[in-house]
């Protein structure tokens, strides 16, 4: 018994320990050798980013800058807006090229208020455009605009200032129609036009909407020239609508041009005297009567006329960026009639669409300030549909 302890190791004889020793052997030294021979391993140095192949997202990424996003209103053949429009319905040609349409939307607007209340100051007090009206004008919109819409509003008057940042809603922006407004003399209308392009231009392509309540006629002073102005509003590719008191204003000053002035008669307002019952009719003791005579104030029929012109020449600038920009020009004659066409430009901006298309032309290989020319049209019998003359390819 004690031999056999003796020549086992936990079960093992003393040959099998001495045979495993033998082979172990090789293996220690090839693995010694192979460490003495392999290379020092340097430090790892911090992972770089890799350049993966374009994925799918990439891709939609990359489609997404070259898609132009064009409002489009649909209005069936009663005025109304249409709420069926789909893919099939749209043509779109740019420079007379037709366009595949990749998606129509109907998305909340975001609509920003430029209002007009300066030039008080211009010697016309009665005759041009009105605080009042223009706040009427204001919240008559307001009222009628679709729910979630987005609203913003700036005011032209000693200087561009923004009263109402964007939000939806409507109560903050009524009190801020209320409280907020309010007249001056001068008017910083271009000054205000090209900080509204500023403020339009991190909203959504495609839901942009400027609503320009106003004459057009800027007070001399400024440091921002209209084409300035123009080319800004019209580069930020918003829809503009225009409520303009051209018209308006003109047709007062018509009304005005000759003054009636009363003569005072010193004892002409004594009712004993010039009503005595004792006299035929139409005579009286307080002498001849004075009456009511016409006459002409050289000086200001001056000024009327000169606002006159200003209001025409403003009025061909206003119409033709209300149409580039699939808007509309409304020239109302009285003060009830310019307080309607708010609801008019509130229905305008409900039924639109935003039309999406990818270029035939890509827009990375258009030259700077380039414009491309758009036509849209309808494929459907009783649907009419209306949109911007163009666009200015974005700056990559």
């Amino acid at each position: 018994m004690k031999n056999q302890s003796l020549n086992r190791f936990g079960g093992l004889s003393l040959r099998d320990i001495l045979l495993s020793i033998l082979l172990l052997v090789p293996l220690l030294s090839a693995a010694n050798s192979y460490a003495q021979d392999r290379p020092q391993l340097k430090p790892k140095p911090l992972p770089t980013p890799k350049v993966e192949p374009k994925s799918e997202d990439q891709e939609r990424v990359r489609v997404f800058t070259e898609e132009v996003r064009l409002p489009v209103s649909a209005m069936d053949q009663y005025g109304h807006y249409d709420p069926t429009l789909e893919i099939d319905d749209v043509l779109v040609l740019e420079d007379g090229e037709p366009q595949k349409i990749r998606s129509v939307r109907h998305v909340p607007a975001n609509v920003l208020f430029i209002l007009d209340t300066g030039g008080d100051g211009n010697g016309l007090s009665g005759l041009s455009k009105k605080t009042s009206t223009t706040r009427a004008v204001a919240l008559k919109v307001i009222s009628r605009l679709p729910e979630g819409d987005r609203i913003a509003v700036m005011q032209s008057s000693n200087q561009a200032e923004l009263l109402q940042s964007w939000t939806d809603d409507v109560d903050d922006v009524t009190r801020t129609l209320t409280w907020k407004m309010f007249a001056g003399k001068r008017s910083r209308l271009f000054e205000t036009m090209t900080k509204a392009a500023q403020l339009l231009s991190d909203q959504p392509e495609g839901s942009r909407h400027v609503i320009l309540v106003t004459d057009g006629v800027e007070t001399p002073g400024g440091k921002v020239p209209l084409d300035d102005a123009l080319k800004q509003l019209l580069g930020v590719r918003a829809t503009v609508h225009v409520i303009s008191y051209t018209a308006f204003v003109r047709q007062k000053t018509d009304q005005h041009n000759v003054t009636l002035v009363t003569k005072d008669n010193p004892i002409a307002g004594d009712p004993v005297i010039t009503n005595d019952p004792t006299l035929p009719p139409g005579v009286n003791r307080g002498g001849p009567t004075f009456g009511v005579g016409i006459t002409f104030d050289p000086a200001m029929r001056r000024v009327r006329k000169a606002y006159e012109a200003e209001t025409k020449k403003s009025e061909k600038w206003l119409a033709t960026l209300a149409d580039e920009t699939g808007g509309r020009i409304f020239l109302p004659m009285s003060t009830d009639e310019m307080i309607d066409e708010g609801e008019e430009v509130a229905r305008e901006i409900g039924a639109e669409y935003v039309v999406t298309y990818r270029p035939t032309r890509a827009l990375a290989g258009a030259k700077p300030g380039e414009y491309r020319k758009v036509e849209v049209a309808s494929r459907r019998v009783g649907l009419h549909l209306h949109s911007r003359r163009g666009y200015i390819v974005p700056n990559p």
